[in-house]
């Protein structure tokens, strides 16, 4: 492990020198490399969705973890999709010039080498590196033990498409073994040679990396993601974009946890919601009110206000207007994600301004938080804290950035 690091901190400084269309070469070619195993990584594929059914593991599990060959040609197209974003690296941000005559720039810079630590997701493997290697880094990935086999694979083909243009196999690492001692040592920096750790998984392992890291971490813990109805709220686009929230797809962090009715409309919005989840066989879990609409409601307890489901699971509550919505969300969000329906602007306005999540959103579907939507071409995670990188972390929140300073000669007096 520490000498993928030093190999690693190596192949960033060439990295960090690599022209832009050179980086675009190598992501072209690894998608091309990609699509060329794919039935080396379909077969390899095979082998751990075997072993992870032979365990007894979750249908969501399972589907997390199979590629087939519609996924796989997606990772490939979101390769691609990167190689075609703008280069980040040497964008000059700002530039002004002192009374002395110096000329001062702020200009955009790799970070070095980001360690990603995630779970079954394989096409993880490919996200990460197209990303980190647009950024400029050096990457080096740490995959669950359930998808070694299948990360594994689409890594030897990542890294096949960047030697083929001459840059450095090392840039890309994947750490093969299962041994937990690995994420230790990639929490520790590997002697200081890992800048950043980005943690791609469950609560569990999110956590330890938070609490064990020795090094910065972009990360989220949970997605508690709420949708407010506000008084002015049209109940047909209340109801399509609620469902969309919830249902599209009930295991992002992005699908909708919690569910805040005004009281205001308490009478003509709440049941047709309501009814409207538990007959596409949502479980709703909610308070008296919410009880009182339909006997299939269940009771919501205390924790269930600050449970991510990540299931067809939703809590549902009647606030007292924006001020009770506002207060919930700040003593039981996540900061992640939270939404509000309304059409009135002023009440909006207020809902962004006043929510401290790192996506907040007006009128849409909580589920757009997703660095494809945003047109980042892909994410390697989501960021809440409030240092450097918020919300999805793709190319351009892989970098940071230095001081150029043009003279003449000047000296200080």
């Amino acid at each position: 492990m520490m000498e993928k690091g030093k190999r690693a901190r190596a192949a960033a400084r060439t990295l960090a020198l690599a022209d832009a269309e050179t980086k675009s070469a190598g992501l072209r070619a690894a998608a091309a490399a990609i699509r060329e195993a794919s039935a080396d990584i379909l077969a390899a594929n095979a082998q751990d969705v075997a072993r992870a059914r032979g365990e007894g593991i979750s249908d969501a599990f399972i589907d997390r973890l199979t590629l087939t060959p519609e996924r796989l040609e997606g990772v490939a197209a979101g390769v691609e999709a990167v190689a075609e974003l703008p280069d980040p690296v040497g964008k000059v941000l700002e530039s002004w010039t002192r009374p002395n005559g110096l000329t001062i720039e702020r200009v955009r810079t790799p970070l070095g080498v980001v360690g990603v630590i995630y779970e079954s997701r394989p096409n993880v493997t490919a996200d990460a590196a197209a990303l980190c290697l647009r950024a400029g880094n050096a990457v080096i990935l740490r995959g669950g033990s359930d998808s070694l086999a299948s990360s594994g694979a689409i890594h030897q083909a990542f890294v096949k498409g960047l030697e083929s243009v001459g840059l450095p196999g090392d840039a890309v690492q994947f750490v093969n073994v299962a041994d937990r001692a690995a994420v230790g040592l990639m929490l520790a920096g590997l002697g200081g040679n890992v800048d950043v750790i980005v943690p791609r998984g469950g609560k569990s392992l999110v956590a330890r990396v938070q609490n064990d890291a020795r090094v910065p971490v972009f990360a989220h813990l949970e997605g508690i993601v709420h949708i407010f109805v506000d008084k002015a709220a049209d109940l047909d686009m209340a109801k399509s974009v609620v469902l969309n929230a919830k249902m599209r797809r009930t295991g992002i962090c992005g699908a909708a946890e919690t569910l805040l009715v005004d009281r205001a409309v308490a009478g003509t919005h709440l049941k047709p919601l309501v009814q409207m989840l538990l007959d596409v066989d949502c479980e709703v879990r909610g308070d008296g009110d919410v009880q009182a609409i339909d006997p299939r409601v269940k009771a919501a307890a205390d924790e269930d206000w600050d449970t991510e489901y990540l299931d067809a699971i939703i809590s549902v509550k009647v606030v007292d207007g924006l001020a009770d919505a506002i207060s919930h969300i700040e003593s039981h969000g996540s900061h992640h994600t939270d939404s509000i329906i309304t059409s009135d602007q002023a009440t909006a306005d207020r809902f962004l301004a006043e929510v401290d999540s790192a996506i907040v959103v007006h009128n849409a579907s909580t589920q757009f938080a997703d660095g494809g939507e945003f047109g980042f071409g892909a994410e390697i995670g989501i960021a809440t804290g409030r240092m450097h990188a918020r919300g999805p972390v793709g190319a351009e929140q892989l970098t940071s950035f230095k001081y150029r300073i043009h003279g003449a000669g000047q000296t200080r007096p």
